[in-house]
């Protein structure tokens, strides 16, 4: 399995059959060194539906017939637009061909601003938790610090977490680290900063303070394989 981190919280994970790319906001994203019109994902995983995860998965999977797996009312809005997708709440996991996802809590928002500048609600936010290959990983999407992390830690056996540490919309590099303890991840990768000032953040110095060899620096484009 190989994972690849694209700036924000882009998220690309290849296994011996597939490709899954989780929250596709390509377009736009100075920080992101992918092209949105040669990506050839066969799943596209949702974590919310803020603009800058649902990012270009409309044109992506219109382009390559992606399967769109996502939050319920997010994944409504976008068979609406033509997707083929597959709905899910928070605690519920499906088997799919490609791996097992189940959604978990997370706490934060979800709203999307459509081209005419209006906004739908799309339901709760989640993380992600993967599995595949005999490997789990945990995308926390975007939220803050919660106790039940620690549920999380104890009730899988994760091998990567992605956890955000960009502060202000999400947990901040001390919680983060935090919830690096908590979910007991074998190795922890941090997402969601330097995309806008606001969450301006040193991820190798994060990396840095996670329990020693547990860490992991990504740039965009750089990947883990194991």
């Amino acid at each position: 399995m190989k994972l690849s981190f694209h700036g924000q919280a882009v998220v690309q994970i290849v296994t011996e059959k597939h490709t899954i790319l989780i929250d596709p906001f390509i377009t736009g994203n100075g920080t992101c060194d992918l092209n949105a019109e040669e990506v050839q994902p066969d799943v596209i995983l949702l974590t919310h539906g803020h603009n800058d995860h649902v990012g270009d998965t409309v044109s992506i999977a219109k382009r390559t017939g992606a399967l769109v797996v996502a939050p319920n009312e997010l994944a409504v809005y976008l068979e609406g637009k033509g997707l083929h997708t597959h709905p899910m709440g928070i605690g519920g996991a499906h088997n799919f061909e490609f791996g097992r996802v189940k959604l978990t809590q997370a706490f934060h928002s979800s709203a999307f601003t459509d081209e005419d500048g209006h906004t739908h609600y799309m339901g709760m936010p989640t993380g992600i938790l993967f599995t595949a290959e005999g490997k789990t990983i945990y995308h926390a999407g975007d939220t803050g610090l919660f106790s039940d992390m620690k549920l999380i830690g104890d009730t899988n056996n994760i091998d990567v977490a992605f956890l955000p540490i960009g502060d202000n919309f999400t947990m901040g590099p001390e919680d983060a680290l935090l919830a690096a303890e908590w979910v007991k991840a074998k190795q922890v990768i941090p997402i969601h900063y330097n995309t806008f000032p606001l969450i301006e953040q040193d991820g190798a110095a994060f990396a840095e303070e996670v329990k020693p060899g547990k860490g992991v620096h990504l740039e965009p484009g750089q990947s883990i394989t194991f």
